[in-house]
């Protein structure tokens, strides 16, 4: 693939993670603390379940991530995504609904010994304008409503890749960027719970 007149090689196996390669490739505990502050913030009454695993896992692999990417982590709880984006090489921002979230998952990066991932609070749907452009905008759940504000912060050549369809009905679609058109291909099912911000209105149609 060529970027500015650069010609990437081909990934490595170690550019292609799931979710529990990374306590394997950091040689500590760090999936471990941080899916542990995930399952404590449940119980706490967060508000939001998060993606399960194997759904994370899925929505990376379709988003295609490559060393150096610019990636916006939108919803992203206690940072388990952004640490493992960070560990393919990936440039994160990390957004959440309010600063309380934020700063929960500025902790659990911190304890994870987890680096450089700028966390920041703010409307889910209005992405992070001064972050932009991103190569990848991952959502954490699942969506009713066309992200426009999100689309508009993709590079050209960027992909964002959410659950569209709340439920059993959701199925994990990647909307690619190309100059001023946005395509959008659906890969495969997946369950997730609706992100409130992302609800459709009565009387829309997606």
């Amino acid at each position: 693939q060529e970027r500015d007149g650069q010609t990437d090689e081909p990934p490595s196996d170690q550019d292609r993670l799931p979710p529990d390669a990374i306590r394997h490739r950091s040689g500590d505990e760090i999936g471990d603390r941080l899916g542990q502050a995930e399952r404590d913030e449940e119980r706490e009454g967060g508000g939001r379940r998060l993606l399960t695993p194997m759904v994370l896992a899925r929505l990376l692999q379709a988003a295609d991530i490559h060393k150096g990417d610019r990636v916006l982590d939108v919803a992203g709880g206690t940072g388990y995504g952004a640490a493992i984006m960070r560990a393919l090489g990936a440039d994160v921002t990390m957004l959440e609904a309010t600063e309380g979230l934020a700063s929960q998952a500025r902790s659990a990066l911190s304890a994870a010994g987890i680096a450089g991932v700028d966390v920041m609070a703010g409307a889910l749907v209005k992405g992070a304008a001064k972050k932009a452009l991103f190569d990848v905008i991952i959502v954490n759940g699942a969506i009713e409503t066309s992200p426009n504000a999100l689309l508009d912060q993709l590079a050209d050549g960027g992909r964002l890749v959410a659950v569209v369809g709340a439920g059993r009905s959701g199925r994990v679609t990647v909307f690619s960027k190309n100059g001023q058109t946005v395509g959008q291909k659906a890969a495969f099912d997946a369950a997730a719970d609706l992100l409130p911000e992302f609800a459709q209105r009565q009387g829309f149609v997606f």
